[in-house]
């Protein structure tokens, strides 16, 4: 057993409200460089949808990611060899078509306009050419209404749908959508420092923050290839690689990073795991039906006296175990089993886990016959001539999430790797504490029914009020648990910085420190 710490994040799906504060505070903090036009390390998708960059998640054009070879797992479109063959022409990277060509507006126009009987206009320019254009794609350019031929439509989730349920999901008075709020997955088994030629890509010892290091990067963007998700950015004006930093240099103040910060609807969850490195490559390399719960279980439990001493053995500090007891993440992932990796498929091993949305499920479609109804309200009320009718009701406990206007087989191939069973496992949970809640609140379930939706789960009623406690009430200090910094452990590593200034910097120790806490 060989235990670190790693830094990881919960986003609550259904408190997310589109209002994408997060990506503005990311944007207006670290990308609004020259080059860093296009970037967005934090952004919000609308699901269904294709994304950003454009159908992201199709592996069969980015061939990101790792894929199962034999015991193993190799690269599927990065590394030495593939690496060398697309040296001249890489054709599995995203182009800034499939971003967006970033703009802005001429805002002197409106002010500098001359008075006249028409309304001035701000035009749209290129922020890469100068030139006016007309817009076509943006950083969430995603259709909430019903989908478009363009973009929900095209979402690559919706590949084991049959026809019939993909119409269904497009009208309009049956649609549902939910936001996805992306940041950089910090992996346990990141693809892009693996697929790095230069080594500039790291994962911090202390934290696990993958980060790049500028004056290494060489701007093979074999990452930008390797990174299923799209996370990391080719910087035209440097020529360098970018990526989401998850603000550390905040999370060593104390502080939550920005776009978790700024969350208006409160989703985002931060805190510290332990977890067993000895098994990552058990974990990268199971069966495609086995990855999520190989994941999960090389998560550790903190309280685990051999856990601990093996962790300390390792030089984690106390201040970061106590902070993995304290951690909301782990409670969310693994004690409570309430949220999911993004695309474990690809296996990376994320350590960004969504809990999945209910809302969209909560309703069911229930067979009526609107003839009654019409035949009450007269002939001038409007009766729709289908007959069906939403189902918002807690007559059948699990009856809403089987019959679901949202398929399980979406949520399934987004947040599930394909099984079915993980998400529904998750959905029922919520439920449970929802109708649990509804005993406690509004009176119209009896207790025993409450009770016994707890107990179909595996819950008992301390576990629902400790999950609506953190979902509904928690506090700043609840949400984020962010482990000391402990900067005196980064001063030793370092030589007396006067003998070194101004020769070779300020002088790291060479042989004393071992990286990888």
């Amino acid at each position: 057993m060989d235990i670190r710490s790693q830094v990881s994040m919960v986003f609550h799906l259904d408190k997310c409200i589109g209002c994408h504060t997060c990506s503005v505070a990311c944007k207006n903090i670290w990308t609004d460089r020259k080059g860093a036009e296009y970037m967005w390390w934090n952004n919000v998708e609308t699901k269904p949808g294709t994304g950003y960059p454009t159908k992201w998640e199709d592996q069969t054009i980015y061939k990101g990611g790792w894929e199962k070879h034999g015991d193993g797992i190799a690269l599927r479109g990065a590394g030495k060899r593939k690496g060398l063959l697309n040296i001249f022409h890489n054709p599995n990277l995203p182009v800034i078509d499939d971003y967006y060509e970033p703009f802005t507006y001429k805002y002197l126009d409106l002010i500098e306009s001359p008075a006249g009987d028409d309304q001035p206009t701000a035009r749209p320019v290129s922020l890469i050419t100068g030139k006016p254009i007309d817009i076509k794609m943006g950083p969430n350019w995603d259709d909430d209404l019903s989908g478009s031929p363009d973009y929900a439509r095209n979402d690559p989730n919706l590949k084991d749908l049959s026809p019939g349920e993909r119409e269904a999901m497009f009208q309009l008075e049956r649609m549902a959508f939910f936001y996805l709020p992306r940041i950089c997955n910090h992996c346990l088994n990141p693809a892009c420092v693996a697929a790095c030629p230069s080594g500039a890509i790291y994962k911090r010892g202390e934290d696990g923050v993958v980060l790049i290091n500028q004056n290494v990067c060489r701007a093979w963007r074999m990452c930008v290839t390797a990174c299923p998700y799209k996370k990391t950015y080719y910087n035209w004006h440097t020529g360098k690689a970018e990526k989401c930093i998850l603000c550390y240099p905040r999370i060593e103040a104390g502080l939550a990073p920005a776009c978790m910060h700024s969350c208006v609807g409160r989703i985002r969850y931060l805190g510290v795991i332990l977890y067993d490195a000895d098994r990552i490559q058990q974990a990268a390399s199971a069966e495609a039906q086995h990855v999520i719960q190989s994941q999960m279980d090389i998560l550790m439990d903190p309280f685990d006296p051999a856990v601990i001493a093996s962790a300390k053995a390792n030089g984690i500090a106390d201040s970061t175990i106590h902070a993995a007891q304290q951690s909301p993440t782990y409670k969310f992932v693994k004690q409570w089993g309430l949220a999911l990796p993004l695309h474990a498929e690809f296996r990376t091993l994320p350590m960004l886990f969504y809990v999945p949305p209910l809302l969209p499920v909560m309703a069911s479609v229930k067979a009526v016959q609107q003839g009654e109804q019409a035949a009450k309200l007269g002939p001038v009320a409007k009766v729709w001539d289908d007959n069906w009718l939403y189902d918002t009701s807690t007559a059948e406990l699990w009856g809403t999430i089987e019959q679901a206007r949202f398929p399980l087989k979406y949520l399934a191939n987004l947040l599930g790797a394909g099984d079915e069973h993980a998400v529904k496992d998750r959905l029922k949970k919520l439920m449970a504490v929802r109708i649990y809640r509804r005993w406690k609140t509004v009176g119209d379930v009896t207790e025993q029914k409450a009770q016994e939706v707890l107990r179909d789960v595996g819950y008992t009623p301390a576990i629902a009020d400790a999950v609506y406690y953190l979902t509904s009430l928690a506090k700043f200090d609840d949400r984020f648990v962010i482990p000391a910094a402990h900067r005196e452990q980064a001063i030793e590593m370092l030589e007396f910085t006067g003998d070194k200034k101004g020769s070779t910097g300020f002088g790291f120790k060479e042989g004393t420190m071992a990286r990888g806490l």
